[in-house]
């Protein structure tokens, strides 16, 4: 292991990930982002918390879910 003054910050230890592999890591954690906050609705339904569930997912558009009777389902535009 390096002492942190033998670290050089501007370094070519690590390399910037390029346009693509920016893109495809940031689809990634949008597509996690949108399992996770589609199982948390899940939970809250389950709950009977239908109106905390509501506000998440109205706060949370982009996941593109909505509840409707107690059930999360896809939104349609």
């Amino acid at each position: 292991m390096k002492r942190i003054s033998e670290i050089n910050p501007l370094g070519s230890e690590r390399q910037n990930p390029s346009n693509p592999e920016r893109a495809k890591q940031r689809q990634e954690r949008l597509d996690r982002e949108k399992c996770l906050g589609f199982q948390q609705l899940i939970e809250l339904c389950c709950l009977g918390e239908y109106n905390m569930a509501k506000q998440i997912a109205a706060r949370h558009s982009s996941w593109g879910y909505e509840i409707v009777d107690g059930v999360v389902v896809d939104r349609v535009d």
